[in-house]
Parts: C-alpha cells; structure tokens; sequence
C-alpha cells in the first residue's frame, strides 16, 4: 500500500492552494453566487479525474518521457495561466446581452475542458500517479480508491474558493478593479512558479 499521510496530504495540499481552478471558483462565486457556480465545480472534479486517468491509463510509456513532456506542458500552461490572468484582470461588469456566444465560466464542460489544458491538473495527475501509486499498488482497486478521494477533495476545495467568493461578493464588486488586479498577479505568480 501507498504512503497513506503523505498521499492525503500531496492531494490536499495541491487541491486547497491557489492556482487557475480556485481562482476562476472565486471569481464564479462573486459574480454568479454559489448555485450558479456549483455545475463548475463538478466540471472540475470530473476533468481532474479524466486527467489522472489518463495519467494511470499511459504512466508506463510516459515515465520514460517525463521531463521532455513536463518541460513542453509547463511552457504551454503557463501561457494559459498567463492569459487567465489578463481575463482576470480586465474582467468588467458585463450589461446582459441577448443571443452573444461566449465561453460560459460556470458551465460544467467548460470546467471539464479546463483541466485537460491545465498545467496544475495535469502535473498532479502524473506526479501523483507516478510518485504516489505506481510504483506501491497497481491494482484496479487502488486506482478506483485514488480517483473517488481526488473526486471528493477536489469538488470540497473548489466549494470552498465558490463559498469564499459568494460571501464577500459585495466586497468585490466595491473593490473590483484593485481584486481583479490582486487575482491576476496571483496567476501570474503560479505560472512564475511554474517555471522557476
């Protein structure tokens, strides 16, 4: 069996922090309240597990290649997150407007979408599939146990950063510009991190 504290705590840790899914779950809970904002956080929950699924379904081929992919991943997620933060930042109370096609932040594909180009759910699927659960226990049980506990932390975390969102909405909306800019630099320092 795998390192039981050690797992739980890589898999809270990186679920609770800051990066690209809370943020945009912050950002959901103060414009669109905590309803709205729920069908995301499943979203979420159900794209990281795509994600470490195929990180289960292809870390034998992919062990070999890690640093190559890792490198090459991390360059394009930090753009992504990059780009995030410049939405972020110049994210402005929008009148309504009939029949506009946009990406809708609180759908439950959108979220799904998301995590296939996100760097973070993308290095944690494999450093926690290859690092955590390979190389201890390879069976179908702990994969189904690894893929239901993520499921559950992920949509608890992300609930979180909604309820965190939806109860200072009022408070956002006063400050909005000087909050947009304090999230964008947040993204900005992630994906920073990302590459140091």
């Amino acid at each position: 069996m795998f390192p039981i504290v050690a797992f739980v705590t890589y898999v809270f840790v990186s679920c609770i922090t800051p990066g690209p899914n809370n943020m945009m779950c912050m950002a959901n809970g103060a414009k669109h309240g905590v309803k709205k904002s729920m069908p995301f956080c499943v979203g979420v929950s159900v794209g990281f597990s795509g994600v470490l699924v195929l990180s289960i379904l292809c870390n034998l081929f992919l062990y070999a290649y890690i640093p190559s992919i890792v490198q090459v991943v991390t360059y394009l997620g930090v753009a992504y997150i990059f780009y995030l933060a410049w939405v972020v930042f110049r994210d402005k109370p929008k009148a309504k407007k009939k029949h506009k096609i946009t990406m809708d932040e609180t759908s439950f594909f959108t979220a799904i979408v998301l995590q296939f180009v996100n760097p973070k759910a993308i290095l944690f699927g494999m450093t926690l599939i290859s690092s955590f659960v390979f190389p201890y226990d390879q069976s179908v049980g702990a994969f189904l146990m690894v893929l239901a506990f993520n499921f559950v932390v992920v949509i608890l975390c992300c609930g979180c950063w909604v309820l965190f969102g939806s109860a200072f909405q009022g408070f956002f909306q006063k400050h909005r510009t000087v909050l947009n800019g304090v999230m964008a630099l947040l993204l900005v320092y992630c994906g920073i991190t990302l590459v140091l």
